[in-house]
């Protein structure tokens, strides 16, 4: 069989706009074959995004506030209800084909819980699935094991999912609270659920993983987890708009 190639690359810290319109424009060149499967790593600056099911009123800020803290409310054309990004979570956007043999949605969840599930382990935080909601969930009263969810104490969600899929080719992904100031989610009701909160690494296992160094884990993980053969991590968080497009589009040549 031959194994597909991966491009990985870290992108630093950008605002969300930017970044989701490169994200579609990258589908486009997949879907055409210009571009191999590629997974984006990143932050970004502190964002609120509704997915295609998001509902206004889970947004519990009013305008006002937000504006007072810089942050902007996007339509994304994601999967599910409304999120939020900001500074300490890595965020990772796959653009995968995948046809012929992977062209299972479910599947494809699974397996970016199971990356971000790889991701935690070795800090002796474990987590899994909660039936009939999407993302990566730990049991904050015993991070370091995850029992299931009959037996978990309090659950609460690391890991957020959101996913489209167009002609079988991936865009959207995980978002994965490192360092998040966790303080910031109540400006939402996250992913519409109300009964159950939000953790992250740092809260869990009292450890600083930086984003930069979880994007270098992360693109390993994605590797193996897709059975690609990825390059080593491409570090363009130093450039401009422009100078990553031509890195991006031309990583054929």
């Amino acid at each position: 069989m031959n194994v597909r190639p991966l491009a990985s690359y870290y992108l630093g810290r950008r605002p969300y706009g930017s970044v989701h319109a490169l994200m579609q424009e990258l589908v486009l060149a997949r879907q055409r074959d210009l571009v191999p499967d590629t997974v984006l790593l990143l932050e970004h600056e502190a964002v609120i995004t509704l997915g295609r099911g998001g509902k206004r009123e889970h947004v519990l800020a009013a305008s006002g506030t937000l504006e007072e803290q810089g942050i902007q409310v996007e339509v994304s054309g994601r999967g599910g209800d409304v999120t939020l990004h900001a500074p300490g979570q890595l965020v990772a956007y796959p653009i995968f084909d995948l046809a012929p043999d992977r062209q299972d949605v479910r599947r494809y969840v699974r397996d970016l819980t199971s990356v971000m599930s790889d991701l935690l382990a070795p800090y002796e935080v474990r987590g899994g699935a909660v039936s009939g909601l999407i993302g990566l969930w730990v049991d904050a009263e015993r991070p370091s094991d995850w029992p299931g969810e009959a037996e978990a104490i309090t659950p609460q969600k690391i890991g957020a999912i959101g996913v489209r899929i167009s002609r079988w080719v991936t865009s959207h992904g995980f978002a994965l609270n490192l360092t998040t100031d966790l303080d910031l989610f109540r400006l939402i009701v996250p992913c519409g659920i109300s009964t159950r909160g939000v953790t992250s690494l740092e809260r869990l296992a009292s450890k600083r993983l930086e984003v930069r160094e979880a994007a270098e884990q992360a693109a390993g993980i994605f590797s193996s987890r897709f059975d690609r053969v990825g390059a080593p991590l491409r570090d363009v968080s130093v450039l401009d708009e422009a100078e990553l497009r031509g890195v991006l589009f031309g990583a054929r040549e």
